[in-house]
């Protein structure tokens, strides 16, 4: 048998034998590094004397629990869900006393993910609705349409479909209007979701292939930016260079010549 063959054997065996072992050795780790952060930010809480601070901690708290989606353990998925409830109605709390609106649609959002993660639909869909009346006081459309395409998932979900689309109608209006490209593929994929559980497939295939072309010309886009860039950059580091080497000539420089029938010599001339 070759040996670079018996070598790649033998490493394969190694990966199978402890190769989990190792993943799960750094997955514990990782685990060890959330629980000490946690700690940490439950300690920033308790000394904490300035309740203005109180409701990002409580967020950054609810935010390390909000990664439930994560967990395998159907326990302790369980376990984080209600640990980010219970940690962001902290924080609404405190955010209420302080009048912080980003903060409690913060706090409205996380709730709302984690309600929808439960079924539990009426909460989801009160909790988006807040969170979408309060970017409206701010007259903050992204988060608005953001708000509504949750809104129509939601209802596309528990098949209240002609107010999903009523939703989506409206995120389509605002996102073609202010040219938020993205959000406006987004609406695109929700309509072909919608129009699927409608069992529409020819409008579920258009409003897909609106969703990728969208996609592609925002790639088309950014490719053409950071070409740019490049080629912006590179001028300028060639720029410099040869800044660099004029600059690097002094008024003297040295000659090596040699002339015939001679030794080389070294003459110094002026410039």
């Amino acid at each position: 048998m070759p040996v670079s063959y018996t070598k790649k054997l033998i490493l394969l065996l190694a990966l199978v034998t402890f190769g989990p072992a190792l993943f799960a050795a750094e997955k514990t780790d990782s685990l060890k590094k959330a629980e000490v952060n946690l700690d940490s930010l439950k300690k920033q809480v308790q000394l904490s004397v300035n309740d203005s601070l109180k409701g990002q901690l409580y967020t950054e708290i609810a935010g390390r629990y909000m990664q439930f989606d994560t967990i395998s353990s159907k326990k302790i998925r369980i376990e984080y869900q209600e640990a980010a409830i219970a940690n962001t109605l902290k924080a609404i709390h405190y955010f209420s006393k302080y009048n912080d609106t980003i903060g409690l649609r913060t706090s409205f959002n996380n709730l709302a993910k984690v309600y929808h993660a439960q079924k539990k639909f009426p909460q989801t869909k009160w909790f988006i609705l807040q969170s979408n009346s309060l970017s409206r006081e701010l007259n903050d459309n992204p988060n608005i349409i953001s708000s509504l395409i949750e809104l129509a998932a939601l209802k596309t979900e528990i098949k209240d479909y002609t107010l999903a689309m009523r939703d989506l109608n409206e995120a389509l209006a605002l996102s073609s209007k202010n040219h938020y490209a993205r959000q406006e593929s987004l609406v695109q994929l929700n309509y072909a979701m919608l129009y699927s559980s409608l069992k529409n497939q020819s409008k579920s295939a258009k409003a897909m292939k609106r969703h990728l072309a969208i996609d592609d010309s925002i790639r088309k886009v950014e490719e053409a930016i950071l070409a740019a860039r490049i080629k912006a950059a590179d001028s300028l580091a060639m720029a410099k260079k040869k800044a660099y080497l004029n600059s690097s000539k002094g008024p003297y420089a040295f000659n090596f010549s040699k002339k015939p029938g001679s030794l080389p010599y070294l003459s110094l001339s002026l410039f």
